[in-house]
């Protein structure tokens, strides 16, 4: 019964709002010390010093002489602590001198917390020590329950330090991605474009920008791009991708020599098993409409020709960024006329999936294209999403980052 009784105690006790493990270890112990039931005279807390081998006294309470502050015990002149690390707790005449000349003839002592290499050794992280005139098995194995008790809350307590310092490192993650994202609403020469994306999670993999080009700035680039996978390491590479496109753009870079340096790039930078499908596309101030682009293993964007009603993709002209170093990427054209629509997504938009594992597709996408290309980019881009959105649905397995980036080319008498 004192055992159980013991374990709420111990439970109760070490389930309050301490500020570090030092300070719960010492409430238990004084707890222990008081209780009359548990019939011990004194007990100490001892911390684990790995680079130096030796514990050191941490706390101690009852009414035996204290020891120096600065008292350690060497790992190598102290052969219990082997025998601790190995069954845990354990029963055991003082044989230490000084120990000795402060009271000390008979204690328990077991290990708690995790547990640290040394050498080809593993030791406790703590060890809590009980002296009492009675050294029995009723003793070891209430200390038993308080080690075990102790353990499991250190451990608790450091997963949710861990899980606190990821949330918060994804919190600042999320925050410098947003910060390099461009303004979702961006305006070119006659061109208005829109571009925003959503994440699968807290951060993701696509990432999309408007880039600058030469003094005079009169060519833009507009980059859509999606690193494998969605999460952390999928945003760590976009991120990085982004900024070398970024310092690419300041180059001046012809489009397919610029697409080979950044696949060399990542090959070298990232591991095997990561890559990225990317879009690159350049405006000019040209009255023809004339855009040059490279696609690297990318979903090909929509074209919707005002005039004509009708479709063009443009497809890749070279391999996904990444598995293969020294591929080659061609680069292709096409001319934006007015009213003329170009559409440039991630897979995360056609993948999306519903409740039956059906995907949304190329033509729903095409479709809704063509029923909406009065709006302007920033009505068609949300009009897609929420028509994704509308047609996947959360349980499914199959959701991922989506990007959408839509430019349209203004009629004349439209443009203010």
């Amino acid at each position: 019964m004192l055992q159980k009784k013991l374990f709420k105690t111990i439970d109760a006790i070490t389930s309050k709002n301490f500020s570090s493990n030092h300070e719960m270890l010492n409430e238990v112990l004084v707890r222990i010390v008081n209780d009359n039931e548990i019939n011990v005279n004194g007990g100490r807390v001892w911390q684990l010093d790995a680079n130096k081998k030796c514990y050191k006294i941490l706390y101690q309470q009852g009414q035996v002489l204290k020891i120096e502050n600065d008292f350690i015990l060497y790992l190598n002149d102290y052969p219990l602590f082997d025998l601790i690390a190995k069954e845990r707790t354990i029963l055991s005449k003082e044989t230490n001198e000084i120990l000795r000349s402060k009271g000390i003839y008979k204690f328990s002592a077991s290990g708690v917390g995790k547990k640290i290499n040394i050498g080809d050794k593993l030791y406790y992280q703590y060890l809590l020590a009980l002296n009492s005139d009675n050294l029995d098995m009723e003793l070891r194995y209430i200390l038993n329950i308080v080690a075990t008790v102790l353990t499991s809350k250190i451990r608790e307590r450091s997963l949710s330090l861990s899980r606190k310092n990821l949330i918060a490192d994804i919190d600042k993650a999320r925050e410098l991605q947003k910060s390099i994202l461009p303004e979702h609403e961006y305006q070119f020469y006659d061109y208005d474009m829109f571009g925003v994306t959503v994440p699968s999670e807290i951060i993701g993999g696509d990432f999309f920008d408007y880039l600058k080009i030469g003094f005079d700035e009169e060519r833009i680039g507009i980059t859509v791009g999606d690193a494998a996978s969605h999460g952390l390491s999928a945003a760590a590479e976009a991120m990085y991708i982004s900024g070398a496109l970024r310092m690419a753009s300041t180059f001046q870079l012809k489009i397919s020599p610029m697409m080979s340096r950044l696949n060399n790039l990542i090959n070298k930078i990232f591991s095997d098993d990561r890559f990225t499908s990317l879009f690159y596309g350049e405006l000019s101030t040209d009255k023809k409409g004339l855009f040059l682009y490279a696609n690297g293993g990318h979903n090909p964007p929509i074209m919707y020709h005002s005039k004509t009603k009708k479709i063009s993709l443009l497809e890749p002209t070279g391999p996904l960024l990444g598995p293969a170093p020294n591929s080659t990427y061609e680069t292709d054209s096409i001319n934006f006329e007015e009213g003329d629509i170009l559409v440039i997504y991630s897979d995360g938009i056609v993948e999306a999936a519903n409740e039956n594992f059906d995907f949304y597709g190329e033509e729903k996408l095409i479709k809704l294209i063509k029923d909406n290309s009065n709006l302007k980019p920033k009505e068609i881009s949300y009009k897609i999403l929420e028509d994704v959105t509308f047609f996947s649905t959360k349980q499914s397995k199959y959701q991922d980052d989506k990007t959408v980036l839509v430019i349209k080319r203004n009629n004349k008498n439209e443009i203010s």
